[in-house]
Order: C-alpha cells, then structure tokens, then sequence
C-alpha cells in the first residue's frame, strides 16, 4: 500500500522535486516514505523483527527503540488520503452535476419538414433555415423563430422562470426548451455549438475551469508552505534528538508534522466551491464566464441600468386611446390601428397590436396607404382618409388643428416619458393614441434588492431625459443619465470610475456592448444581443432584471464561501503543527485529520447547491 497504493503521490513529488517545486503531494511521499523506510529499517536491522514482540496503538508520537514500525502509520495514511479523494472525487461530480443536466437537455431527434414531407431525424441532421415541427409535450431541437402556429413554452430549465412564455409567428425560441400545448412549425436559425444551450454549457465550461485570483493566491502560499512544513518536520527531529529523546519518538513526530501539514484542503478550498457555484447558476440561468468574476462582485459599490429592455420591456405598447370631445374612442382606435397595421415602424405597430387586442379583427382594409418617414401614415379606411402621425405634421401637411383637450392629455404622456400620436380623418383631429414603452413589473422590487447588496443604482440611457427621469421614478432610481450616443455611455462609465467608484453595468443592446466591456463588471440580459453578451462578464439568461440581484448575490456566496474554505484549510495546518512537532499527535490520526480536513472543504462548498433565487440580499462584508 505504502508503495503501490501511495504511487500517484510518490509519482507527482519526483516530477515537481526534478522543476524545483514543493507541493502537497511532496509532503504526502515524504511522510510515507519516511514511515515505510524506518519501518523496514526496525524489521530488518532493529528488535521489530524479534520473533513474540508485540507492538501497541497510541495517539500519541512516542516509542523509545527500534522495536517501533510504522507500517500501519504507511498504510493508513495512504488509505485516508486516498479515501478523502474518491469522496472528494464523489462530489465533485456531484457539483457538476449541473453541468451535465445542462448538456443532456438538448433533443436527440427531431421532425424536420421538407416539401410538405414530414421525417424524423437526429437533431445532428438539422441544419440552419431547415423547418421543423415541434409537437405539445416535445422539446424545440435548436433555436429558431415560429413560422406558423402558437403555443406556450416552458423556458424554466434555461431561465429558472416558471411561468410558460406564450410564442407566435415570428417569435424566438430557444433549444431545449419544452412546448407545453399548440403544434409550433419552427425555422431553425442557430444550431449545434452556435445554439444558446451550447453557449452556455461553454461559457460554465469555462468558468469552473478557470482560476479565480484567490486561487492563485492559494497556489502561491502552497509554494511556499511546503518547504517551510518540510523545514519544520526536519527541526523538529533534530530538537527532539537534541531533548535527548529517543530516534523513534523524534521520528515519528517529525513524520506527524509531515502529513499533519498537506494542505489538501487548501488545494481544494477554491476548485470545489467554483464548480459548485458556476454549476447552480447554470441552473438558475446566470452564466459566469470566468472566475475572476467573483473578485469584481465583491468590490462593486455602483450599478448602472440601461433603461430600454434592462428596467423597462424594450417593446412598445398602447396605454390610452383619449378622444376628442363628441367623438367615440372605439372609432379612433379601430381607423388608427388599420392605417397602422400596414406600417412597419415600432409604434405603428404598438398601436395596431393595441387595437386587435382590444377590438378583434373588426379594422377596415386599408387603401392608398403612404408612410411619412419620421412623420406619420396616411390612408383611406372605412370610408374615410385617416392621417396619424405628429401634431406639427397633422396642422401643416393636413390643416388640422389639434384641440386643447388633446394637447394637454399628450403633453402630461410626454412629461411621463410616453409618445403621444394624433389621428385625424375628414380634415379634423379626432383623438389621441398614447403609446409607452413600459416598465418591467419586476424592475422596482430588483433596484430594491440592489440597494440591499450596498449598490448605488444609475439609470444610463440614449432616451430623452423626461423619459429617462419617468422611467427612474417608477423604480426608485434618483441618479439618471440621460440623452447619450453608445460612445457617450462608455465616457458615463469612465466618469464614475474617475469618482473612485467601482461599477457595474446592465444592458442588452449593441449601443451597451462597448459600456459593457468598460465597466468593471459587465452584465448582460440574455435577451439582448450577442455583441452585448460576448462584452459582458456575467449572462443573464432570463431577461429580468431581479437575475441581476440573484447574480451578484450567488457570486458574492461563492466567494465567501472560497474565503471561508482557504481560512479553515490554513488555519487548521498552523493549528495542527505545533501538536505534532511537540508529540501530540500520532501520525495515523494526523492522517485522517487531514483527510477530515479536506471532506469539509468540499462538503462546506456543496452548500452552495441550496442557493435560492428571489430573496432578500445582504450588504457584503
């Protein structure tokens, strides 16, 4: 056991002594060794071998001649160590377990659709603009958009997010993903290691195997650590040899501090609890791309928000429809929203998806229908010429005057950060459509949550700034940068940092990426764009902005918990060495010490599999 068992130690201590370096492994082969060789030296040259002798166990280093072997001493550390790493071996597998969940989500086969032909095939032998079906109960074998049909789908594996998200024609959806009821024909857009899944098992792939800056800091106090204790092992013979004390009591507690002092533990102090707190935020959909993350999570002290598609949804919708007086608000919405359903532009489109939630299918066909860039639409519906557009365009293009009740009700939608469009048929202006792009129901609840981690929250936005301070007061923000180009926010972020404060960033759009990329700690929605994720540090599947809370929280965890495990690793060596240099411990209990040792390293760090997404936060320490 001492030589064959003990081999992989014996193995990595000659390879690092032959490159001049000392590491755990050197002082688990020292000790062993130590332990056989004075073990066969009693054997063969001393009294151990005298035929009726009887040796006895103690806890504590001792013996007066060479009638002592520490034979067991060999084989029982070697056992230990050995049993401390299948266990550690155990849960660490255990830990990435997540990742493995993640890898395995993916559909094998699909029912790819070609000449009207359905055929089911591997998911292998997709290819991108293929189109697929995706029956009730399947999961979507790629990402791609909904060409026809609608139905719900359950996004939870990869976001953590419960509630299904209905999808419709023209809709993304995402691999992996489960479609819960309607039949969904799907154009694949992205497949194999381009896919979302892929990116994300790449991006844990690569955060669990990286090196946090406490980690090499735990490398470089291991370098050094080892010689000392070796140092130290040798001192201690020779001081115990000086005392007058017998070879055997001087050997075994110098063989005692040997195996007392292998820091297995700090070796694994920051391994186990990254694997464990990358592998948890892959199930809760919070990718860390690196390690050194966690360092920049606990030094942030401001946070800066983008506001469209971070606080607020990104996408325009129809708040109010306010009517002239004597007119009917049903009538000014059913004509604006048939001149708008033919326009392209984001607020038509709010406006005509307003106006078929509210009122169904009853919009007239549109005829002689002209948009007016930048300035409105015009066409012939239900029997009359409708014009929407501007108030300026509506008085100068078309003679029509705006009353007073609706200048006023459109000045109060843009004081609150809305967009006011007026429409007009028959030469007179009939109402007022106010379209918002709205706050996310979540935004406030998670800038509260910020707070509650000691983060200053800054809204940093290319918006006018009454939309900007708008969108801020319903959320709590009282710090708004407002009205700057992409280059403008790069520069917001650089003056933060001028003030001495470390910054944080959210965003998910093209304009973010470079901000992203500057700021200390970039994160980015998930729902954004690839350039903002590929600038950013942390990936936020879910495109709510509490995953943001939830990140710093779970980084900040994993961090404390790499500190918590370095502290009890060292401080239990240099706790244990002066015991073993003055005797106290024999070297067989010194070896399950240590191997105790590193199981609470690992066990300590698999707490981090209970992390729970959604409360509170704690101001870091």
């Amino acid at each position: 056991m001492a030589v064959w068992g003990a081999w992989p130690f014996h193995r990595a201590a000659w390879l690092n002594a032959r490159h001049g370096a000392a590491t755990m492994d050197t002082l688990i082969s020292v000790g062993v060794s130590a332990a056989f060789a004075w073990s066969l030296y009693a054997l063969f040259f001393g009294n151990a071998g005298t035929a009726g002798l009887h040796t006895t166990f103690t806890l504590l280093a001792g013996g007066a001649s060479t009638d002592s072997i520490y034979l067991d001493v060999a084989a029982g550390v070697t056992v230990l160590i050995l049993s401390g790493r299948y266990f550690e071996a155990r849960a660490k597998r255990r830990s990435g377990a997540a990742l493995r969940v993640l890898l395995s989500m993916g559909a094998k086969d699909v029912t790819v659709l070609r000449e009207g032909r359905e055929s089911r095939v591997p998911v292998e032998q997709l290819a991108a603009g293929d189109l697929f079906v995706v029956r009730p109960g399947e999961k979507i074998a790629t990402d791609g958009v909904v060409e026809s049909g609608s139905s719900a789908v359950d996004t939870s594996m990869l976001t953590g997010e419960p509630v299904p998200v209905d999808v419709s024609p023209a809709d993304a959806v995402t691999g992996a993903c489960v479609n819960t009821s309607g039949r969904l024909v799907v154009r694949a857009t992205r497949i194999g290691a381009d896919t979302q899944l892929a990116q994300m098992a790449k991006l844990v792939t690569e955060a669990q195997s990286g090196k946090a800056p406490v980690q090499r800091l735990a490398d470089k106090i291991s370098a050094v650590f080892v010689p000392v204790v070796i140092g130290i092992a040798i001192a201690t013979l020779l001081a115990w040899l000086a005392a007058g004390q017998p070879v055997v009591a001087a050997f075994t507690a110098a063989v005692a501090v040997l195996i007392i002092a292998c820091p297995c533990a700090l070796g694994l102090a920051t391994p186990t609890a990254l694997l464990v707190g990358t592998g948890r935020g892959a199930q809760l959909g919070i990718l860390i791309k690196g390690p050194e993350v966690l360092e920049s999570t606990r030094t942030i002290d401001t946070i800066v928000l983008d506001k469209t598609g971070t606080i607020t949804a990104g996408k325009m919708s129809l708040a109010d429809v306010t009517a002239a007086p004597g007119e009917d608000p049903g009538e000014v919405l059913r004509l604006a929203g048939a001149v708008e359903h033919a326009s392209e532009h984001p607020i038509a489109a709010a406006i005509a998806a307003g106006a078929a939630e509210r009122l169904g299918d009853d919009l007239p066909a549109v005829e002689s229908f002209t948009s007016h860039q930048g300035l409105g639409v015009s066409g012939v519906a239900g029997g009359h010429a409708v014009v929407a557009g501007r108030a300026s365009w509506l008085e100068s293009e078309w003679a029509q005057r705006v009353p007073a009740e609706l200048s006023a009700r459109a000045g109060q939608a843009e004081a609150a950060g809305q967009t006011a469009v007026f429409v007009g048929w028959d030469g007179q202006v009939r109402g007022a459509l106010i379209v918002a792009d709205t706050v996310k129901p979540s935004s406030a609840e998670a800038v509260t949550r910020l707070r509650e981690l000691g983060l200053r929250p800054v809204l940093l936005t290319g918006d006018n700034a009454r939309a900007a301070h708008a969108a801020a007061a319903a959320v709590g923000i009282e710090e708004v940068i407002a009205g700057v180009l992409p280059a403008g926010k790069v520069d917001a972020v650089k003056q933060l940092q001028n003030e001495g404060r470390v910054v944080a960033m959210a965003g998910d759009g093209v304009n973010d990426a470079a901000a992203l990329a500057q700021a200390d700690l970039g994160l980015a929605m998930g729902t954004g764009t690839d350039a903002a994720i590929e600038a950013s540090d942390l990936t936020l599947v879910r495109g709510d902005l509490l995953a943001v809370a939830d990140a710093l929280r779970l980084s900040r965890r994993t961090l404390r918990t790499i500190k918590g495990n370095l502290f009890w690793a060292f401080a239990y060596n240099v706790a244990a060495i002066p015991l073993a240099a003055l005797g106290f411990l024999n070297p067989l209990i010194s070896g399950a010490a240590m191997a105790f040792s590193s199981v609470f390293v690992v066990s300590n760090s698999l707490r981090l599999r209970r992390f729970q997404p959604g409360t509170s936060g704690t101001r870091p320490a």
